[in-house]
This record gives structure tokens, C-alpha cells and sequence, in this order.
């Protein structure tokens, strides 16, 4: 399964700004101010750290979506 979007869902909770997901993936990741998904990246390349940020994100606020389901993933 293909990871097609992967975005910042803060519905229950917000961004922390840990950091913790830059350390995992910085090529996805960025935490300026507020984590950003970085702009025109294949998400393909970087599954496995890609979800071992959304699974490490201390207030749950990854969110990812498979195979162009339209569904949320949860870690």
C-alpha cells in the first residue's frame, strides 16, 4: 500500500512542534514554527519514515492516507 497524502490533521489536538517527526523524516517533514509537509515530495520513498513519524507523534496530529482511499490512517 502506497502512501498517496500525507497532511497535518490537528481536529482533536495541536501540532506540539516537537520536532520529532523533522528528526524521523526531514525530507517529508519541517518545523519552523509549526510542522509542514514539504511541497513536492514522493511520498514513496519515504513510507517506512513517514510512518514511523505519524506513529511517534506524541499528540497524534500525522495523519496519512493509502492508495488514494480517502481515508485516514491511524497510528
Amino acid at each position: 500500500m502506497a502512501i498517496t497524502k500525507v497532511w497535518l490533521d490537528e481536529s482533536e489536538n495541536e501540532c506540539t512542534m516537537c520536532g520529532a517527526c523533522e528528526a524521523v523524516c526531514d525530507a517529508v517533514f519541517e518545523v519552523p514554527e509549526k510542522m509542514v509537509i514539504k511541497a513536492g515530495v514522493d511520498f514513496t520513498q519515504y513510507e517506512a519514515e513517514i510512518e514511523e513519524a505519524a506513529e511517534g507523534c506524541p499528540v497524534a496530529t500525522i495523519a496519512i492516507e493509502k492508495d488514494g482511499s480517502g481515508k485516514r490512517n491511524n497510528f
